[in-house]
């Protein structure tokens, strides 16, 4: 059983107030004498006492604990930036609670109302497609809250996020440089700002390089079950333009998917210009001269840290200024695996 305050106390005979204030550090202030406070310190420590660290964060008005979101943990590129989070949280003394919301809608509402049950003092989150109505609530509420990866532009909130439509446009466009004509795009119908962007991108590239945009070459998988989903897609594609010889993959799971489909097709992956948003590091073996977008992973757990924490700072002062958002576009590196 864990030891209590009452317990040291009932075995010194003091009262709960001196061994409260002696472990807190204020045996001097109250006027508790050296001796007694050396009685507590050594009880204490022979009953293994271990503060309720929680409780007295949440005595101070703060957990020192902040909630973060991802809509699935098993993908590389949110591990990692959790770790990330996690590193950064730590070293300004919080810790982190992790929930893995699935990109399912319900989930992540519960995972937002249980992380307020927990009084974490803050939230990050990766936001599923249709989440806006719990997000709209806690920024109304004033809650300290950080999107990353994705955002809405009708919510007014903190994010943090890749510049979408130009890390597309500048792949899109090396591979026009690098000899593709009939360049596909495989993409999601998640109904994403970061899906769009990356479409626009797309488009402005093969129309700045005289090059039409054809419905053909656009390949929408369903954001559900796009592991078999991709297959028609790619069918489709590969029916309607025999001669396609660029591949454009808005996300690295969606390049994943497709390059099962070509070598279970026997399909030679070096007759195709190829790029992709993020890689992993499995490309290298799959599909050698890939164009790629880097994500810069460490800059964005680290901005999403420090503008949370700076949200839970003023948030904790109870500021009646309304709270300025900050945003945060960063760049990715452009580069060939």
């Amino acid at each position: 059983m864990r030891t209590s305050l009452k317990d040291i106390a009932e075995k010194l005979k003091l009262s709960k107030a001196t061994i409260s204030w002696t472990l807190s550090g204020k045996g001097d202030e109250k006027g508790i004498s050296l001796a007694t406070q050396e009685k507590v310190f050594q009880c204490a420590k022979e009953l293994n006492y271990q503060p309720n660290l929680l409780a007295r964060s949440l005595h101070r008005g703060y957990s020192k604990t902040i909630g973060l979101i991802i809509p699935d943990i098993t993908d590389s590129f949110y591990s990692k930036i959790a770790c990330v989070i996690e590193k950064e949280a730590d070293e300004q003394g919080y810790s982190v609670m992790i929930g893995n919301s699935e990109s399912k809608i319900e989930k992540e509402n519960k995972l937002i109302r249980l992380f307020k049950a927990k009084q974490v003092d803050g939230i990050i989150l990766a936001p599923t497609k249709v989440s806006k109505s719990e997000i709209e609530t806690l920024v109304d509420e004033s809650f300290p809250l950080v999107l990353f990866d994705r955002y809405f532009p009708q919510i007014d909130t903190n994010y943090v996020i890749i510049d979408n439509e130009e890390s597309s446009y500048q792949l899109v466009r090396k591979m026009i440089v690098d000899g593709a004509r009939k360049i596909a795009i495989i993409t999601t119908n998640s109904y994403l700002r970061t899906m769009n962007m990356r479409r626009e991108g797309y488009a402005r590239a093969l129309m700045e390089m005289d090059f039409p945009v054809e419905p053909e070459l656009y390949g929408e998988v369903p954001f559900v079950d796009y592991e078999h989903n991709i297959d028609k897609t790619l069918d489709t594609i590969f029916h309607d333009v025999p001669d396609v010889d660029g591949f454009f993959f808005s996300t690295h799971i969606l390049a994943i998917e497709a390059f099962r489909y070509f070598y279970d097709k026997g399909i030679d992956l070096k007759k195709y210009e190829l790029a992709c948003i993020h890689s992993i590091p499995s490309f290298r073996a799959l599909a050698p001269k890939i164009n790629i977008a880097f994500m810069p992973i460490d800059e964005i757990g680290e901005n999403a840290v420090r503008i949370l924490l700076k949200s839970i700072e003023s948030h904790q002062e109870q500021s009646k200024e309304k709270k300025k958002v900050e945003t945060v576009v960063l760049h990715c590196k452009i580069s060939t695996l």
